[in-house]
């Protein structure tokens, strides 16, 4: 039998570095207290955009991790890259409402952590798909 080694594992966090980073601050920015008002107070749903803005920008380097390290063409990773959003927008949610005094979690908020790394994934998706058949045709 073969030994068991951490390295591969160690490896393939390399991969996801930027990831991991992003993860991290979206973890931080959504647990530390806010102020109550910011020079964007008056822009309609400002709270929402932000959170599309976050989740879609975490899974847009997603898919630049996973295309720089697997290059794999199937729907799995989108699928994947939807899933950890949703999952940690869900989490961070209740964390907030559970776990924390100065911050809320709220419905509308989750819907938009979700929605923001769904239309990420589409565009991801489509762009994926637009390279590959020029690739194709330059062969």
């Amino acid at each position: 039998m073969g030994s068991l080694s951490a390295e591969p594992h160690m490896t393939q966090i390399r991969h996801y570095t930027f990831t991991i980073l992003i993860t991290i601050a979206i973890i931080l920015l959504s647990v530390i207290p806010i102020t109550e008002s910011t020079p964007l107070d008056d822009v309609p749903f400002i709270d929402k955009w932000v959170h599309m803005v976050m989740y879609a920008g975490l899974s847009f380097v997603m898919w630049v991790d996973m295309r720089c390290y697997k290059r794999c063409p199937t729907v799995l990773p989108y699928a994947i890259i939807i899933a950890y959003s949703t999952l940690l927008g869900g989490i961070l949610e209740l964390v907030q409402t559970y776990c924390t005094t100065c911050r809320s979690g709220e419905w509308l908020d989750f819907l938009a952590d979700s929605f923001g790394a769904l239309i990420c994934s589409v565009c991801c998706y489509i762009a994926s798909f637009i390279w590959q058949k020029r690739i194709s045709a330059q062969r």
